[in-house]
């Protein structure tokens, strides 16, 4: 049962770094709230000489959840308008209108 906390934990924690890494948002707090959750069950189903990789688990997830919490409330998503492309877009629509008088004028 340990080994296959393990396994889980570890996948879980990979899967979350990736998540995070990935610009998703906050669907980064499923897998890292799996990895916790194994990870504490295999801190708890292990000995005391076995908990180095359990804790190193715990911290590497937890350090994961830190960084997707902090991204989600820290980093403001900013919209700006591009006056370039507008006045292009104008500019293109004025000058295939013109176009279109001066071969309707033929």
């Amino acid at each position: 049962m340990r080994k296959l906390f393990i396994v889980l934990a570890s996948f879980f924690t990979v899967l979350g770094i990736i998540f995070t890494i990935l610009p998703l948002g906050t669907i980064a707090l499923i897998p890292i709230a799996l990895a916790l959750l194994f990870a504490l069950l295999v801190l708890i189903k292990s000995e005391a000489t076995q908990k180095k990789f359990p804790i190193m688990l715990l911290i590497l997830s937890a350090l994961t959840l830190f960084i997707v919490i902090g991204r989600e409330a820290f980093v403001k998503d900013e919209v700006i308008v591009d006056t370039q492309f507008d006045q292009k877009k104008i500019e293109s629509k004025t000058e295939a209108k013109k176009d279109l008088e001066e071969l309707e004028g033929m």
